[in-house]
């Protein structure tokens, strides 16, 4: 706005002290754990897509990684990294982090991410196609290196592993398979490394959802990615205008699949976490709340309002509401819900 007038000048001017005033009530919380008013504590987590985003865990309090893109590694390479490569990446961002968790994603190209030395077949629809765990049997080389160096950097820090895009028990036994196979070999080759290694898996698809107590039973932990689980649960590509005000994942659909996930998780003893971007979704706080994630991992610099709106909500009212939600009708009718919560 150029030149603007008093008038102007002083609606912008009340917006960044407004603005100012939140970051200051932000700060207060910062080093602190994230917990409700009648003492449910969540652990709060950041997204990374390199190194490079390490600042985010500093800056924004965070206790951990909850998921470490590993394909960017790959996408700005003419040729897959070598397992050396890949190693001193993984084992920096390890010891960065001075024994807090780092969730590595096992590599996760496909769909909407091809790799030009990959030879990717042309598919009718990439994002049902050849992607995720689906493409490690067929690259061998690529994928030995991968879990080969993660299982030499989590000697090195609390670093875990988690698989994209399972449908299957079959799928999580392969991988932990494969994991066991190559622990043996470095062991044989004197190589340091970590052999219990923890591997858990995406909640991506209605599959995996649906069959999470049976998936639980194998996998260390859960991490739902909420943004391939909507586009699945609903039909809809996120990525096409025309039907992009379908994409929603307050859809009450998608909201009885987290749920049924955390139950699994809870019933069998293990961890249950949110990566997708729901996770820094405010209006969506008191639902991830009520389902009782151990970790919310957040993208970007959203962990400090969703700490701060955790520090306002009762869980015992978020599982209630929860419920609620799960029963309504449609995503607008939950949104109608959430306005009624005082945070």
């Amino acid at each position: 706005i150029l030149n603007p007038d008093e008038q102007t000048r002083n609606i912008y001017t009340n917006k960044k002290a407004q603005q100012d005033a939140q970051k200051a009530e932000y700060a207060k919380l910062h080093g602190k754990p994230a917990t409700t008013l009648d003492h449910k504590t969540f652990a709060l987590y950041s997204n990374i897509g390199s190194p490079n985003d390490l600042h985010l865990i500093d800056e924004n309090g965070s206790e951990g990684i909850g998921l470490f893109r590993s394909e960017f590694l790959f996408m700005e390479s003419k040729q897959a990294p070598s397992e050396d490569q890949q190693y001193a990446i993984y084992r920096k961002v390890a010891e960065h982090m001075k024994g807090k968790t780092v969730i590595l994603r096992l590599l996760d190209i496909g769909g909407d991410k091809p790799l030009s030395y990959l030879n990717f077949p042309k598919e009718e629809n990439p994002f049902l196609g050849w992607r995720g765990v689906r493409l490690y049997k067929d690259n061998p080389e690529v994928f030995l290196s991968q879990i080969r160096a993660a299982i030499r950097a989590a000697a090195y820090g609390d670093l875990w592993v988690m698989i994209p895009m399972v449908i299957s028990l079959e799928e999580l036994r392969w991988v932990k398979q494969q994991i066991a196979e190559q622990s043996v070999k470095l062991e044989a080759e004197g190589r340091n490394h970590n052999p219990h290694l923890k591997v858990g898996i995406m909640i991506e698809t209605p599959a995996s959802a649906l069959i999470a107590e049976q998936l639980a039973t194998e996998a260390a932990f859960f991490s739902i990615g909420t943004n391939d689980l909507t586009q699945y649960t609903l039909a809809v590509d996120r990525g096409n205008t025309k039907i992009s005000d379908l994409y929603d994942g307050l859809h009450p659909a998608v909201l009885r699949l987290m749920k049924m996930t955390c139950d699994a998780a809870h019933k069998a003893g293990i961890d249950v976490g949110i990566c997708g971007e729901m996770g820094g979704q405010l209006e969506a706080t008191p639902l991830l709340v009520g389902m009782g994630f151990n970790e919310i991992s957040i993208s970007g610099k959203m962990l400090p309002a969703v700490k701060y709106t955790i520090s306002k909500l009762q869980y015992d009212e978020c599982r209630a509401l929860l419920n609620n939600a799960i029963a309504a009708n449609d995503a607008e009718a939950v949104r109608k819900l959430l306005q009624s919560v005082k945070h």
